[in-house]
């Protein structure tokens, strides 16, 4: 496998599309059409928190990106010409302006396209743990005041008293793809809510999933589930990697089932990342980290290595082939995407700055960058340049 490094996208062959966040800009890394080599074109906004960067998949030609400056603040930066060029949105997310609780958005962490009827229509998620809304591509954006200002906001959001390490924050927004107004969130702390009026209101989702943090461990509310993913293909079926296990749901029964319990006892289901195989809901991968006494946050024994099920959890496959003997990182939940090609590709992006990227579903992994800064967030893109 060989990498080039450039200043710009070099989007001409039909290959896979890699859009990264690090704690100091962002980058974009295309492949070409067997995996075999690519190109890393960045930095882009250098220095800045590049929190999440994504394609709008309805147009496959606008990225946005939720960025943290030194002098504008939390904000979200537009390009429509694939990364190009960038402008800041007009009004970026934040909450009301005085807002009753003295809530004042320290960043923008997690954005999601709308369903793909509603052409423009963007969701973002911020710290502490607001819901934002922008209906023209990302330049203007409202508060979902059916979450921001609901009336048990304040308990289900731990709020002022953020009991996450990082602080809290609003993520894994999923829009139902058969109903527009069907939407889940997770919330570190909080847990998994769930909306199906479009946002007006909002109910806890949490049963079967415990919390051990608490004094009650299977509380209504306050867990903190670290990534929520649902299947496209079969949306009655969600899976999240929690702070406390890999758990799926199988819908209209709104209990979860923790699958993590069938992980090898001595590497365990604690890790922030879960992906889905894009036309198989039954095969998932994950990236278990140490979860013991001072959660180190780095893989179990420095022993780095993906996890696969093929049987939606009932079993799970050690995939490590590739990867080094000894490795002291871990994958944030935003640092893992898989493409839609056959066989699937699965990549992820480490604390340490490396990217890794398998073209055989995890079976075999090869280093595609490194000494990148800490990376926060891979998303795979599928521009419109490569049709």
């Amino acid at each position: 496998m060989a990498t080039t490094y450039v200043e710009s996208p070099e989007l001409v062959d039909d290959g896979p599309v890699l859009l990264v966040g690090t704690r100091k800009g962002a980058w974009i890394v295309a492949g070409d059409e067997q995996r075999s080599h690519w190109a890393v074109a960045g930095p882009l906004f250098l220095g800045h928190i590049a929190q999440h960067m994504v394609l709008d998949p309805r147009d496959r030609t606008t990225l946005l990106l939720a960025a943290g400056t030194g002098h504008l603040g939390p904000t979200v930066f537009r390009s429509e010409d694939l990364g190009r060029s960038w402008k800041e949105a007009t009004r970026p997310p934040a909450f009301t302006a005085g807002d009753a609780l003295g809530r004042s958005l320290r960043a923008v962490f997690w954005l999601s396209p709308g369903h793909a009827r509603e052409a423009g229509t963007w969701y973002a998620g911020g710290s502490p743990q607001g819901l934002f809304r922008s209906e023209d591509a990302g330049d203007t954006w409202e508060p979902v005041r059916g979450w921001n200002d609901h009336p048990k906001w304040e308990t289900w959001a731990e709020w002022p008293d953020e009991g996450t390490p990082d602080g809290s924050m609003l993520h894994s927004i999923i829009v139902d793809p058969r109903d527009a107004s069907h939407l889940y969130i997770g919330l570190s702390g909080g847990g998994v809510f769930e909306s199906v009026d479009g946002g007006a209101d909002w109910q806890p989702l949490n049963a079967g999933s415990v919390a051990t943090f608490l004094p009650d461990p299977e509380p209504e509310f306050g867990h903190d589930p670290h990534c929520v993913r649902l299947h496209p293909l079969q949306p009655d079926r969600l899976y999240q990697q929690n702070h406390c296990g890999i758990y799926r749901m199988e819908r209209p029964e709104a209990r979860w089932v923790r699958v993590g319990d069938n992980m090898p006892r001595d590497i365990g289901d604690i890790g922030f990342p879960i992906e889905l195989h894009p036309r198989d809901p039954d095969t998932a991968w994950v990236f278990p980290m140490d979860g013991t006494d001072v959660w180190p946050r780095t893989s179990p024994g420095g022993r780095p290595a993906v996890y696969a099920t093929r049987d939606a959890g009932e079993s799970w496959t050690r995939r490590d082939s590739g990867l080094p003997d000894r490795g002291w990182f871990t994958v944030k939940r935003q640092a893992m995407a898989v493409d839609a090609r056959d066989p699937v590709g699965v990549y992820f992006g480490t604390t340490s700055g490396e990217i890794w990227a398998s073209a055989d579903e995890g079976a075999s992994w090869e280093c595609i960058a490194q000494h990148l800064p800490e990376i926060y967030s891979v998303e795979h893109a599928d521009p419109t340049s490569r049709r």
